[in-house]
């Protein structure tokens, strides 16, 4: 995860988009010579979000800086635009040549920091369809991390999930409660009993607890845990990416 510097016209935003573009260009190059299987970009540092949208400078922006990470990469790089941008990261990605969104809120309604999220699968996925996105797959969030779902605690995450397959998504996330959480290895378990499709973790996956997972999720998408002191606010640390991609191809050679 590349989490790009805070964009002009939001609360934090202070550098030109020129300076933001090159240094998520310079993660890129350093994520891919460590061989990391594929990249996404978030505008995690825009606080506070807008919910369930942004403004064209957000989306113009998000889609500069995905062509140029996309440029650089050349492995499969995604996009996720705060909070709830579902519709904005899908044309983002059209624009930029970008392979999948994650996408929050694509089923059930559930209560975020910005506060209530509606569900949006019928309506994001017409509007992929209206404008030729089709090659652009929807990774799903389920039970999503900085929320409550108190509104729909009656239903598990496994059929949280299954309503996500139902509903056409190309993948599933499960996260732990916050930003560098551990996701609970039950969740996990659970969702990947539920679902045919490919299950992601989408937090708290470190080079120390990845052998824990390795085996019953399909990927992992690492943020925190590959930057300075583990904060998701600090530059990416050369070592920790190091440690954590050894570890992979230490545990994917023990299973072949």
């Amino acid at each position: 995860m590349i989490h790009v510097a805070a964009l002009p016209g939001t609360a934090a935003g202070r550098e030109p988009l020129d300076k933001i573009i090159a240094r998520a260009r310079g993660e890129a190059a350093l994520y891919r010579s460590a061989g990391i299987h594929g990249l996404m970009i978030e505008n995690m540092h825009d606080t506070p979000y807008l919910r369930g949208g942004t403004g064209p400078e957000v989306t113009a922006a998000m889609t500069a800086v995905g062509k140029a990470v996309k440029e650089v990469a050349r492995i499969p790089v995604g996009v996720q635009i705060l909070a709830g941008a579902n519709r904005e990261a899908l044309a983002a990605a059209l624009a930029a040549g970008l392979d999948f969104i994650r996408a929050e809120g694509f089923v059930f309604a559930h209560v975020a920091d910005e506060g209530l999220m509606q569900s949006c699968a019928a309506d994001l996925l017409r509007y992929r369809r209206e404008i030729g996105a089709e090659s652009v797959r929807i990774w799903v969030d389920v039970k999503k991390k900085h929320s409550s779902h108190a509104i729909t605690a009656d239903v598990g995450i496994g059929a949280t999930a299954h309503a996500a397959e139902f509903m056409r998504g190309d993948a599933v996330i499960v996260s732990g409660n916050f930003t560098g959480d551990a996701a609970s290895l039950q969740d996990l378990e659970e969702v990947k009993s539920s679902t045919g499709l490919p299950v992601l973790l989408g937090s708290g996956v470190t080079a120390q607890n990845l052998a824990d997972y390795f085996n019953t999720a399909d990927g992992f998408i690492v943020g925190s845990a590959l930057k300075k002191q583990g904060d998701w606010r600090e530059s990416p640390d050369p070592s920790k990416i190091r440690a954590l991609m050894a570890r992979h191809r230490q545990l994917a050679g023990q299973r072949r």
